[in-house]
């Protein structure tokens, strides 16, 4: 008979008390200067964002040209493109997405901390062969059956299980995922300051595509300036044709560096917009004028020893080598014995026999080792071992790198800030020059080759102290990348 002192009530509390590891990423450490901010905030530049911002369909697939044209063009900030840039940028967002995964991932692996507990039940209905032909003779012989042959069956089963000793094995899975987890939040951290670099870069090349139309165009009112001279002068008998021919020439020329120019500044918009994710229709331009970006007021040592603590690089080699060391004690762990207690409680009813549920339960230890597996237990542990001296290797390489990197951009940066102070002067004498190469021709004591070689001579001064502005700015944003500086230099 059914007795119910005898049923099994298994109750599991499961309590998971995860340690929420924070995803925050790496604020970006490219940032503009108090004068930049200045500049921004007095510049027409919208404050709101929100029309810059993608569509959230990520399968979006334009097929109609209206829906990839060029309606709006909108100048921003350095400030705000990193912004965009730390929203929208998709190779960041697959890195988050990728933390998101081991967090699973974690939590996954911390599940073997609890028991596992199933339920199962099975209703049939069902009739043997042999039980039919027991009744079919019975009947024949005039023997009564109160039994029908077909029967209908009812049964349920409770289990829990859970692994007492894993060797080792259950806690080096679940390590490893937590450095795993580590890892990957590193490689956010990586993914910001390297896309933050990307976007400055980029940033920087498109104000020195700007630059570089002004003063094309610049050049181009200088070269008709001085053709119009000429032709004034040829006009009143004390000029030559060949002076206009000249003057027609550089005009000419500067015209085609102009078209050139338009041309780099559009590609170097574009390319910032793929970076940042922009809308379709959407295309943008520089908002900050160019000057320095800032200075760096750390010596070479401090910064080299100031990428050696901040670098997430080696951090993470550190960590891959925490992960191989856990995955050799889990393959060690394989060949090693593994305890597991198993509880079982079941009911059994036969509909119809007269009889009532019947239940049973059994409660066991479970032992397995496995003695031998033809060595590939020690040869995964080997492969793992191996691992481990691969990302010591790599963190020693890496810390090289890392130096030559904070090297090269501070050497960058000292040439980068002396060519400005230079480009600054020659700029001056340039314009002062040309000034007094066309008051010299207008009085008929200088040459066409004068005035012209003036105007060269202005327009490359003008391209070289913008260049060395912009040269200096990317070793900076180079040597903060170099030594993950969070802040302001």
């Amino acid at each position: 008979m059914f007795n119910y002192r005898n049923l099994f009530v298994v109750t599991i509390i499961s309590v998971f008390t995860f340690g929420h590891i924070s995803a925050s990423f790496a604020q970006t450490v490219f940032s503009l200067t108090q004068s930049q901010k200045n500049q921004a905030q007095k510049s027409p530049t919208p404050t709101s964002l929100d029309n810059l911002n993608p569509n959230p369909n990520l399968l979006q697939f334009p097929t109609k040209s209206e829906e990839v044209k060029i309606l709006v063009t909108q100048p921003i900030t350095l400030e705000q493109a990193l912004e965009l840039a730390r929203c929208n940028n998709r190779d960041l967002q697959v890195g988050i997405l990728t933390l998101e995964r081991s967090r699973a991932a974690l939590r996954e692996a911390q599940a073997a901390l609890y028991p596992n507990f199933g339920l199962s039940t099975d209703v049939s209905r069902g009739q043997s062969a042999s039980d039919q032909l027991s009744a079919e003779l019975r009947s024949r012989g005039g023997i009564p059956t109160s039994q029908e042959a077909a029967s209908t069956t009812f049964s349920g089963a409770a289990q829990l299980s859970y692994n007492i000793y894993t060797s080792g094995s259950r806690s080096a899975r679940i390590r490893a995922a937590e450095e795993q987890l580590r890892f990957d939040e590193l490689d956010v951290q990586r993914l910001s300051a390297e896309i933050g670099l990307q976007v400055a870069t980029q940033y920087y090349d498109l104000q020195q595509a700007d630059e570089q139309v002004r003063i094309n165009r610049a050049a181009v009112e200088n070269a008709q300036r001085s053709l119009k001279d000429a032709q004034a002068l040829e006009s009143a008998g004390v000029g030559t044709r060949f002076d206009v021919l000249r003057f027609q020439v550089n005009l000419a020329n500067a015209q085609q560096d102009l078209t050139n120019s338009v041309s780099q500044q559009l590609v170097a918009a574009r390319l910032l917009a793929v970076t940042l994710s922009l809308p379709q229709s959407t295309n943008i331009s520089a908002a900050d004028s160019v000057k320095i970006a800032g200075l760096w007021n750390q010596t070479l040592e401090d910064s080299i020893v100031l990428a050696f603590q901040n670098r997430p690089e080696l951090q993470q080699q550190l960590v891959q080598r925490n992960i191989n060391e856990q995955q050799r004690r889990l393959a060690l762990a394989e060949v090693r014995p593994q305890v597991s207690l198993v509880a079982s409680y079941n009911l059994l009813d036969v509909f119809n026999d007269r009889v009532g549920i019947t239940d049973g339960y059994s409660l066991g230890v479970r032992a397995n080792w496995n003695l031998f597996d033809g060595g590939a237990a020690r040869a995964r542990s080997a492969q793992s071992k191996a691992n481990i001296n691969i990302a010591e290797t790599r963190f020693t390489s890496q810390r090289n790198q890392i130096r030559y990197q904070v090297e090269q951009s501070y050497s960058n940066l000292q040439s980068n800030l002396s060519n400005v102070q230079t480009a600054t002067v020659a700029l001056n004498q340039a314009q002062e020059a040309l000034t007094l190469a066309r008051l010299r021709f207008q009085a008929g004591v200088g040459t066409q080759t004068d005035v012209i070689a003036s105007e060269t001579e202005l327009t490359r001064a003008e391209g070289n102290r913008v260049r060395a502005i912009l040269d200096y700015n990317r070793a900076l944003a180079g040597l903060q990348r170099a030594v993950s500086n969070l802040g302001n230099p």
